[in-house]
């Protein structure tokens, strides 16, 4: 028998090694900024053209290298971070792999030049492909430029998987601001299609937050400082009041390096307990500093997962921390009596002697049921709203007996308050519906159909309704649009701006008209017809924070609609008159789907007869 292992060639090994560290354009910005922020460098300029498909550019003033380190650079497992296995303990730089460079190289066309402020000229280097096209000196500055083009070029089938220019912007945007938030000190401009996108100066770490996400957020924000022997901690956390669902910015750093832990999450979410409604969180802006042998961060490619060795102690003191900051600066919602108007209360004085206790006049032979024309009606309670007696009774249930089930052979029960989460789906408009309708804890509109009793959620019900009609506004037939007498302003963040571009003309269709201010600021000056009461500022946010957060391309205008028809949707306890309950079921029947909501949850339900039947056999 012929053996059957082989090596690999270095060109097949290097494309396997870059697929764990280079997964999308974001990767390369992430890896090559990080080096940048390695070599001492003051500014960092970063260029993209077709969000990083056509060509990545990333520019530095750092120390450079000479032109033996550059050729070194590009092999696997080369790096100045580290010597020895030890020194993987001991980490104070980004990077320590040695792994990036090389992945760049082996899945697209890399271009480097290069000079340290010792050279009087600098190094040229071509790869592609893992391959070296060429090597030659070259004038430029102190300091790194590199240059990378037609990403995955060689491997078609993960270029073909690259999500839309939107969402990879999305994610280079995000890993952009991920070490620019560790580096208030250094310089960073980011170029989209030419477009400035980022002017970052040197500042505080306030100041970088500020200038990332807006203005706006600096109004939210809670210092946190605390310094213990086991790590020191620093940052901010946003204020209770300024809880949202969607669009948060929540950041973790461990020694400048950003990591995701949920643990550690879970402990400033502690400290906002019941100070935030149910469903809502703050961002947070946390840096811990920390002995770098107690992390561990060589556990995933991205690093990105962190292990703490005193994990438990790290979150105790973090959640210190938190409610420290929240109490420190008085941010926990304080009871104020409002006494304008309100009788003063003595203050008890003993000298007075012992207090009377208050006296009770009540008629002991009063009886509500009781007529005064007709005593002997003083057992029978009155029809609700007049004396009509069983008449008026039966005018509310007019109809609700008329209703059988095929095969039960009996009517349908004319009240009672029984749910049934199950049911079928019946498919098509309600044949025979009682126009009497009985509205169950504000939350469930319960009405008598052929087959049984039809019971439907009157919030997720009015979901499909507006949902249908925002869709059809945003395909053409635009809604009304409401004009503001005093514009009001909102600020984006670059990430949202990307998104909120495309979604531009859905939102002019639904009825909204935004300008443009400049600095990431829109002014509002009109808003749909019948958002009477709705804070559209936040609505505008959390719109945004949903398609950031990763709407699928082609699908801008669905996410929209959702997000408008759960603001706009009536509330779970709104009690609703017969007429409002009819309209809203007629609404609910002209619908695509009657069954469903938009995002798959279940409208409405039939308890059926014989079902009802059974329960009183």
């Amino acid at each position: 028998m012929s053996d059957v292992i082989q090596l690999l060639p270095d060109s097949v090994a290097n494309q396997i090694a870059a697929g764990e560290v280079i997964q999308r354009p974001a990767s390369v910005i992430k890896e090559l900024v990080e080096n940048s922020v390695d070599a001492g460098a003051g500014t960092i300029n970063v260029l993209v053209i077709d969000a990083g498909r056509t060509s990545i550019q990333v520019i530095d003033d750092g120390k450079g290298m000479s032109a033996t380190d550059a050729r070194m650079s590009f092999e696997r497992h080369a790096t100045s971070k580290i010597r020895k296995a030890d020194d993987l303990f001991s980490l104070h730089t980004m990077g320590f792999r040695g792994e990036a460079l090389a992945s760049i190289a082996a899945v697209a066309q890399v271009e480097l030049k290069t000079r340290t402020a010792a050279d009087e000229i600098g190094t040229h280097i071509s790869v592609a492909g893992s391959r070296f096209a060429g090597q030659e000196p070259v004038s430029c500055p102190v300091g790194s430029n590199f240059s990378v083009e037609n990403i995955f070029y060689n491997v078609p089938a993960r270029r073909k998987f690259l999500k839309s220019n939107t969402t990879e912007l999305n994610n280079i945007l995000t890993a952009f601001e991920r070490i620019a938030l560790v580096c208030p000190d250094i310089c960073f401009t980011f170029h989209s299609n030419g477009t400035e996108v980022f002017n970052l100066r040197p500042g505080s770490l306030r100041q970088r937050i500020v200038d990332i996400f807006g203005r706006k957020l600096n109004q939210d924000l809670l210092p946190v400082k605390v310094e213990t022997t086991v790590c020191n901690i620093t940052g901010f956390v946003g204020k209770p009041e300024s809880a949202r669902k969607k669009g948060l910015h929540q950041y973790f750093f461990v020694n400048g390096r950003y990591m995701k832990h949920p643990y550690f999450h879970k402990a400033v979410m502690t400290a906002f307990d019941r100070l935030v409604p149910a469903g809502e969180q703050v961002s947070y802006f946390i840096y811990f500093d920390v002995r770098p042998e107690d992390i561990d961060v060589n556990i995933h490619p991205t690093k990105t997962e962190i292990k703490f060795e005193n994990e438990h102690t790290v979150w105790q003191i973090l959640l210190a921390a938190v409610k420290d900051t929240i109490g420190r600066f008085n941010d926990v919602p304080s009871i104020d009596f409002d006494t304008e108007g309100k009788p003063d209360i003595p203050v008890f004085n003993p000298s007075n002697g012992e207090p009377q206790a208050p006296e009770l006049d009540f008629n002991p032979h009063y009886n509500p049921f009781r007529s005064s024309s007709s005593p002997s009606s003083a057992a029978r309670p009155q029809a609700v709203g007049g004396s009509g007696g069983a008449s008026q009774w039966e005018q509310l249930y007019e109809g609700l007996g008329r209703a059988t089930s095929p095969g039960a052979g009996g009517p349908a029960p004319a009240e009672g308050e029984i749910f049934a989460p199950g049911g079928e789906d019946i498919g098509g408009p309600a044949d025979e519906k009682s126009p009497a309708h009985y509205q169950y804890k504000g939350r469930y509109i319960m009405t008598a159909v052929k087959s049984g009793l039809m019971i439907i959620d009157q919030h997720r019900a009015h979901i499909r309704i507006l949902y249908e009609k925002y869709l059809s506004q945003m395909s053409g037939h635009g809604g009304k649009s409401q004009q503001m007498l005093f514009p009001e302003t909102v600020q984006f963040s670059p990430s949202e701006i990307v998104v909120l571009q495309d979604a531009m003309p859905g939102l002019q269709n639904l009825g909204f008209d935004l300008s443009p201010l400049g600095g990431g600021s829109y002014s509002v000056n009109g808003v749909p017809a019948g958002l009477d009461g709705i804070d559209f500022v936040r609505l505008l946010k959390d719109m945004t924070g949903d398609l950031t957060a990763g709407a699928p391309a082609g699908r801008l205008n669905e996410a929209l609609a959702l997000r408008m028809a759960r603001s706009a949707a009536v509330p779970y306890g709104q009690v609703l008159d017969n007429a409002g309950m009819e309209n809203l079921v007629n609404e609910l029947f002209t619908c695509s789907n009657v069954n469903y909501t938009p995002d798959g949850k279940p409208a409405l339900c039939i308890l059926k007869q014989n079902e009802i039947d059974r329960l009183f056999g």
